[in-house]
């Protein structure tokens, strides 16, 4: 004898696909470098922002300062200019900025801005700037050698050395 089935449409749940909430991130590259004649001694940084076909260079230097700082100063430097949420790839050749959000930060931050080794973060100011600025924004922090060919690592390294010589 055979079997009726019945079945019973289920109703979905709502959900909100409006094209109109779903919010695009812009993918931004940017490229950092800083640098010191003497460390520490005058630095200078240099950064690259590019969106799509448009560029934007910037520079900028101190008269005393050291090379982490500089690196650093770029990386906040250019993180500013962005006016909303981004979808970053940030290239630099300082594994001490890269290690520093990929590795380090949380930790820092738990230990209430100690090392594992229980002694002050060095540049804590400057962490917890680069800290809030990056929050925004998703962010892939990528390391590369400097002084190695890469163009765009290159001439950030040609823009910091022109603000130390500007200075």
């Amino acid at each position: 004898m055979p079997v009726k089935m019945e079945f019973q449409p289920r109703s979905m749940p709502e959900t909100n696909t409006s094209l109109s909430r779903i919010r695009i991130m812009k993918k931004v590259d940017i490229f950092t470098d800083g640098g010191c004649k003497g460390n520490p001694g005058p630095g200078g940084y240099g950064c690259i922002l590019k969106q799509n076909d448009r560029i934007k260079e910037i520079k900028g230097g101190h008269p005393q300062t050291t090379n982490n700082i500089m690196e650093m100063t770029a990386a906040i430097v250019a993180l500013k200019q962005l006016k909303g949420p981004c979808d970053i790839r940030l290239t630099t050749d300082s594994q001490y900025v890269v290690k520093g959000m990929t590795e380090w930060m949380k930790g820092w931050i738990r230990n209430g801005w100690k090392t594992a080794s229980r002694q002050p973060v060095k540049n804590k100011e400057l962490w917890q700037e680069l800290d809030k600025v990056s929050r925004p924004h998703t962010i892939k922090w990528i390391w590369v050698k400097g002084h190695n060919g890469h163009p765009q690592n290159e001439r950030c390294d040609q823009l910091a050395n022109e603000a130390i010589a500007e200075l």
